[in-house]
């Protein structure tokens, strides 16, 4: 039966890009997938093509697609990834500059119609989180963008495009896709549409499949983990897949780190709510049939609900921070100090706090009120919300003036503000979106 190997080519922008350029060259791919775009990151990314048209796409496209694409055009390997963000178009063509320079021909696809800013700003939409309502968040809206199905990218490959870019997607759409258009499947054939999204879901964080963000030391043990090999599935047309990597990379695939990645972001296995269905991993079969070799099997699915989800980000006011260490006999003491210091010169300040964490980080940060032994060091955080930026400033200015004004010993102060993004979801009818894909052709 015919198969088609697809590769994960990162698992978010950040990521590492080596085990790219690895699965580009070596991996006999026929597609390279790269997922980068996360909720807040696309809020962001709004806000840069606000201030110049031509960014809102991911700051790492470049240094991506220098590094795969001559690889992945001697190789007929095809791309897909929705580091378009906010401007798509903006992104193809610049991958089309980048493939000119390059000498190298290229057929790029945009896909666009995933910001949905007037549908939402325009409607009284209930808020999913909160129970709230779009109007009581209108006048601080940045972005509004829905999670399309895979319809525009399995368009643009039907056109011959070698690379796609999107903007928002659902995650496993970008590995659905390629699959439909490959072996015909309908889009209505729920179960063979619910294997393929099971498969998109495990490939969707690259590395975590492969074992690191399994990686616990004495418990589960991975090895070689600052070279670890992203994943690559080979899919048959009756959906079956298995999930490998190269060999001689880091990491491992086995029947655990599918299970833990499968669970992943999943609050009902049974009813995995995507653009175009309602996925079922809950009779998914996992089966190790050699090393880091592992057959996935048993995705179902049915129809969809005709919405699409919304990531809506919206202005949240400013964050300042500061953090100052103390060593040495006495530091809990000394830090518990610093912090009341700081919220009683806050207090006298007049900074207005919606919000505010104290922490001493090695002692209480992530298990606040538990009982430990004196460490030999602490590190005080302070972090609040405020309403400008002025007054986030003042965070981090009280905490770097303990140098001086006590208690004894802080050293290696640090302070920053940043504005912050909220996000919340909406559900609008799938026809309020209208999806579309635009091609650019390159000649060198």
């Amino acid at each position: 039966m015919r198969s088609i190997r697809l590769g994960a080519g990162a698992g978010y922008s950040g990521d590492r890009i080596e085990p790219a350029v690895d699965l580009a060259a070596s991996g006999d791919l026929d597609y390279l997938v790269f997922e980068c775009l996360a909720e807040r990151t696309i809020a962001l990314a709004q806000g840069a093509r606000q201030a110049n048209p031509n960014a809102g796409y991911d700051p790492f496209l470049d240094e991506r697609m220098r590094a795969v694409l001559p690889a992945a055009s001697r190789n007929d390997t095809r791309i897909i990834s929705n580091m378009g963000a906010a401007n798509p178009l903006a992104a193809a063509r610049r991958i089309g500059d980048i493939a000119r320079e390059l000498g190298l021909p290229l057929k790029v696809a945009a896909v666009t119609g995933d910001d949905v800013l007037d549908v939402v700003t325009s409607g009284n939409w209930p808020i999913e989180e909160t129970g709230g309502y779009i109007p009581d968040l209108r006048d601080r809206i940045l972005s509004a963008n829905a999670y399309l199905g895979v319809a525009p990218i399995v368009e643009a490959l039907t056109a011959g495009a070698d690379v796609v870019v999107t903007g928002r997607v659902a995650d496993p759409a970008l590995f659905l896709a390629p699959l439909i258009h490959e072996f015909g499947w309908a889009m209505d054939d729920w179960d063979r549409l619910g294997q393929g999204t099971l498969v998109g879901h495990l490939m969707e964080c690259a590395g975590q499949v492969t074992g690191g963000y399994f990686a616990d030391p004495g418990k589960k043990d991975v090895s070689n983990l600052a070279r670890l090999g992203f994943p690559i599935a080979e899919v048959r047309a009756d959906g079956e897949a298995v999930i490998t990597k190269l060999s001689g990379t880091g990491g491992a695939v086995t029947a655990a780190t599918c299970k833990e990645q499968l669970l992943y972001e999943i609050h009902d296995p049974a009813a995995y709510f995507q653009p175009d269905l309602i996925a079922d991993f809950s009779e998914a079969s996992v089966e190790e049939i050699a090393p880091d070799r592992v057959r996935v099997t048993g995705g179902r699915g049915r129809q969809h609900n005709g919405s699409l989800k919304v990531s809506v980000g919206y202005s949240d006011g400013w964050v300042g921070e500061g953090e100052i260490s103390y060593a040495g006999p006495g530091a809990v003491a000394r830090g518990r100090l610093a912090l009341e210091i700081v919220r009683e010169r806050l207090a006298i300040s007049g900074v207005a706090l919606s919000d505010i964490r104290a922490d001493l980080i090695g002692l209480n940060a992530l298990y606040p009120g538990a009982s430990h032994s004196e460490p030999p060091d602490v590190r005080i955080r302070i972090a609040g919300r405020t309403r400008s930026q002025a007054e986030a400033q003042r965070i981090g200015n009280e905490v770097e003036t303990l140098y001086t004004n006590g208690p004894a010993g802080g050293g290696g102060a640090s302070k920053a503000t940043r504005r912050t993004i909220g996000v919340v979801s909406v559900l609008i009818p799938r026809e309020r979106a209208q999806p579309r894909a635009e091609m650019l052709e390159v000649t060198p």
